[in-house]
């Protein structure tokens, strides 16, 4: 194959393999990264006796990927940096915002929180229907022990709420929604009326409050606002993640009384947020 029709087949797959790189990256600029390093490769080994091209790059994709993945494990980076700036070029924050909002931003920050093959794992065979024979020689494991890493992973993205969670997330989804819509009476409803929220030192560098108390104080706070945060369980309990983008940048910790929302603890805090376990529930 000549290197225009190569070009033109890979630009072809470019947004399949974009998917796929942001996926187990949860960055644009890296997922875009990893896929001019797939390009590279292919040019210049060329796709001589490949049978089917778009499984072979985002095989290829998936390597690169997992050697980004591992590097910033090395490195001791966080998966999500709280303090990471948006891209630079203009299109750049709608592009990641889509990517991530088809993700599912909640999905995103507990996809951070896995073990790099276990991400790539749960990534290429749940989410991209790779089977498991395929995905093996990626992660340098047998089918058997790669199928056990998706598992694990599985369990981590999807959680196990108890009944009471269930419960307890229609009342946080009804106070985002409302948070959202800039609906002040439903943010009421959903607040009790000596709700408190208090913030750590990292929250309050970002601008939110120490303290405050009061439905009204707290629902002036969060009016018209939130269209970052979505509901996680944290630890095992309900709570919200604040993720632009998919960055996860503060959690809020709630406490319910009564169907209402009693308490708010927002944490921003890097090495607190790093140890907390993520999960997004069915």
């Amino acid at each position: 194959m000549d290197e225009n029709k190569l070009a033109q087949r890979f630009e072809a797959d470019r947004a399949h393999l974009t998917r796929v790189a942001y996926r187990m990256l949860g960055s644009l600029p890296e997922a875009e990264d990893a896929v001019q390093e797939g390009w590279l490769r292919l040019s210049r080994d060329g796709a001589d006796g490949v049978g089917n091209l778009t499984g072979w790059l985002t095989t290829v994709v998936a390597r690169i990927s997992l050697d980004m993945l591992r590097q910033r494990k090395s490195r001791r980076e966080d998966g999500i940096d709280p303090h990471a700036p948006e891209p630079a070029a203009p299109d750049e924050p709608n592009r990641e915002r889509e990517l991530a909002d088809s993700v599912g931003i909640a999905l995103l920050v507990v996809l951070e929180a896995l073990e790099p093959a276990e991400r790539i794992a749960f990534v290429l065979h749940d989410m991209f229907d790779l089977p498991f024979d395929d995905i093996a020689p990626i992660v340098g494991r047998t089918p058997v022990a790669t199928r056990q890493l998706a598992s694990r992973a599985r369990r981590r993205v999807q959680g196990a709420p108890k009944e009471e969670a269930r419960v307890e997330r229609g009342v946080i989804d009804a106070f985002l929604l409302a948070a959202r819509e800039g609906n002040f009476d439903a943010l009421l409803a959903a607040l009790d009326p000596d709700v408190t929220m208090r913030g750590d030192e990292a929250s309050i560098r970002l601008g939110g409050p120490s303290q405050m108390r009061g439905s009204h104080t707290v629902a002036k706070a969060f009016n018209g606002r939130a269209q970052a945060a979505r509901f996680a369980l944290m630890d095992g309990e309900p709570g919200i993640v604040v993720a632009p983008n998919g960055r996860l940048l503060l959690v809020l910790k709630v406490t319910l009384r009564e169907g209402r929302i009693a308490a708010i603890e927002a944490i921003a805090d890097p090495v607190r947020l790093a140890g907390m376990r993520f999960a997004v529930p069915n």
